[in-house]
């Protein structure tokens, strides 16, 4: 027996449903008028059969919706604190879905058409009273990663605002963390040396914590007086209430966010840009690969790689993001994914190393080896110029110069 179901919408198209049954089983069931659109809007690359219609596999999973909707969720400590908020079980996503519906990443929305039935709005801790605005804005985050974010307004005086129910929200405060001092600082410095070297980056700004009102206290550690946090501004949502579609490379192969980190690699992940994109995003692929090695990015997993639907059905490579040296935090010898069957290590990148991953990639070879060579040599003349003058502590910096000696494909 069905005990709720949630429309799944495109910016103003259904494209289908999800449905709970009485015994948690979730079902992820396609509209009938989408799946025969000549015209449709692409929801997802993982509901794509090759000849580019709509594959309706109708299983169903437990607990867990499907792996695309469970990766529109937060994870971590957000996810828990969501959870905690509305009262739900962290490892059911449904009720988390329905909470924070409206404002999920890309332009997808999954909505209740009728209230909750009796049994979640119990679980949800609901009354019948209403919680009040400041509750309210406490449940609708957006967006997941590593650190907590906040989805959250630009207000005119500069300052950053969290949203009642996260409704426009326009960027992505990133606090800083109790464990690695610096972290907002080291990402703002790497994302605008990407931007530097020919990399497409989202915009990054950094603002004092004290400025960024609404942020629910017991997410704030007592350290964090004087410090600052970082903005992200939201390419899925370029403002006047558009939303612009996206979706990561674990929606993309419909792998759960646990999964992040396994089953595929940089080759995979290149040869969905080869088929489906266009020769931009091979070459932004390239040039984001090489600047990962060179910084010691060891985080550069499948959901820190998005495609963004401009036009509604071709996929290109969204704008770079969670760019930062994670090696001056965290030491790792080798990247999040593998480049090929056997190769992980940064020793491991050599030239010919990415000369093979185009033939893997299905492409020529100087459609990655000419941005590879552009971005090793942008880099070190970057680098040597505005390192000075970025907000990188000794540690990052000495972390990088080591990191150079190590990756055999930086070598000028």
């Amino acid at each position: 027996m069905i005990a709720q179901e949630l429309s799944v919408r495109l910016r103003d198209e259904t494209v289908g449903a999800l449905v709970r049954f009485d015994d948690d089983r979730i079902l992820f069931v396609f509209d009938r008028a989408y799946v025969e659109r000549s015209d449709r809007q692409v929801l997802s690359l993982s509901f794509m059969d090759e000849s580019g219609g709509v594959r309706d596999d109708s299983r169903t999973t437990t607990r867990r919706a499907p792996p695309y909707f469970s990766n529109l969720l937060p994870e971590g400590h957000l996810r828990e604190y969501l959870a905690a908020r509305a009262g739900v079980n962290a490892s059911r996503d449904f009720p988390l879905l329905e909470l924070t519906g409206n404002d999920l990443p890309g332009a997808v929305q999954v909505v209740a058409e009728s209230p909750p039935v009796t049994a979640i709005a119990e679980e949800a801790g609901s009354d019948g009273t209403d919680s009040g605005a400041e509750e309210d804005e406490e449940l609708r985050f957006s967006l997941a990663g590593v650190q907590l974010k906040l989805s959250a307004v630009m207000e005119t005086a500069g300052g950053l605002t969290v949203p009642a129910r996260g409704m426009g929200g326009d960027w992505i405060a990133k606090l800083p963390s109790a464990r690695f001092v610096g972290m907002p600082e080291n990402e703002y410095s790497m994302m605008k040396m990407a931007s530097m070297v020919g990399i497409e980056t989202a915009d990054v700004e950094l603002v004092p914590i004290e400025r960024i009102a609404g942020i629910p206290a017991r997410m704030v550690d007592e350290g964090m007086t004087g410090r600052q946090a970082l903005a992200v501004r939201r390419f899925d949502r370029p403002g006047e209430g558009r939303r612009i579609h996206t979706e990561d490379f674990a929606q993309v192969f419909g792998v759960y966010p646990q999964r992040k980190y396994d089953r595929y690699g940089y080759i995979a992940i290149g040869r969905v840009l080869a088929t489906y994109s266009n020769e931009a995003a091979v070459d932004q692929f390239a040039r984001r690969l090489v600047y990962g090695a060179m910084i010691g990015n060891a985080d550069l997993h499948l959901k820190n790689w998005s495609l963004i639907y401009r036009n509604g059905r071709t996929p290109e490579l969204a704008p770079a993001y969670d760019l930062l040296a994670t090696v001056a935090h965290l030491p790792d010898r080798g990247m999040a994914l593998r480049l090929a069957p056997h190769a992980k290590r940064w020793n491991e990148l050599t030239i010919g190393g990415f000369a093979s991953l185009a033939s893997a990639m299905g492409v020529g070879r100087e459609a990655v080896l000419r941005p590879v060579a552009e971005t090793v040599e942008r880099f070190h003349e970057v680098w040597g110029r505005e390192k000075a003058h970025l907000p990188v502590s000794a540690s990052v910096a000495e972390a990088i110069s080591r990191q150079l000696m190590i990756v055999p494909a930086a070598a000028r």
